[in-house]
């Protein structure tokens, strides 16, 4: 028994002296630059990332608190917390299983991925009720009002409409008035 103890702590030794010396290594400070989408006029070319997914996106908060960071691990100080489950953020950066993240206010920090979700949503901008008609029409009927800063659900975006759905009610809202929906990104 006394054999087993002895190579036990000579093995935990072995395996401590490169961490103990610094083995000369520094953890990164920030992800590499190449992991960055860059705009062009003819649109968004992206380079190699994590997730194999496009940069920039919007994706949602998967739950009602997460962390922000400063920089892409825990070891990170936390930068400010989000509660707001659903809220549309965007994704500007990757790197391995963090992700940095833009808010409204264009404030940027990084979280984990397992804190986001592929659902989208929208907040309503500016500081007026948003209409929501029952067609993608401006002279269609009007169904409800959303205040500023709601966060909807979007199943649907065509041209200047986006079909929203919030508090048991769903219509068509122009994507003007919507963050979280690039201007020219249409799906169903």
């Amino acid at each position: 028994m006394g054999k087993k103890i002895v190579l036990t702590l000579a093995f935990l030794l072995i395996s401590l002296v490169p961490a103990l010396a610094g083995n000369g290594q520094k953890p990164p400070q920030e992800p590499p630059q190449g992991s960055l989408a860059v705009d062009t006029p003819t649109g968004t070319v992206g380079s190699k990332n994590s997730s194999g997914l496009p940069i920039p996106r919007y994706v949602t908060l998967a739950t009602d608190k997460v962390f922000v960071r400063t920089g892409p691990a825990l070891r990170y100080p936390i930068k400010w917390v989000l509660q707001k489950e659903h809220l549309p953020v965007e994704i500007v950066q990757e790197f391995d299983t963090w992700r940095k993240i833009r808010d409204m206010e264009g404030d940027d920090g990084w979280v984990h991925q397992s804190m986001l979700s592929g659902n989208r949503s929208i907040v309503v901008k500016g500081e007026a009720n948003l209409a929501v008609k029952k067609d993608p029409d401006a002279k269609s009927r009007t169904l409800a009002y959303l205040e500023p800063h709601v966060i909807a659900g979007v199943e649907e975006c065509r041209g200047a409409w986006c079909a929203v759905s919030a508090e048991g009610y769903k219509g068509w809202a122009e994507r003007k008035f919507l963050w979280g929906i690039y201007d020219s990104e249409d799906f169903d």
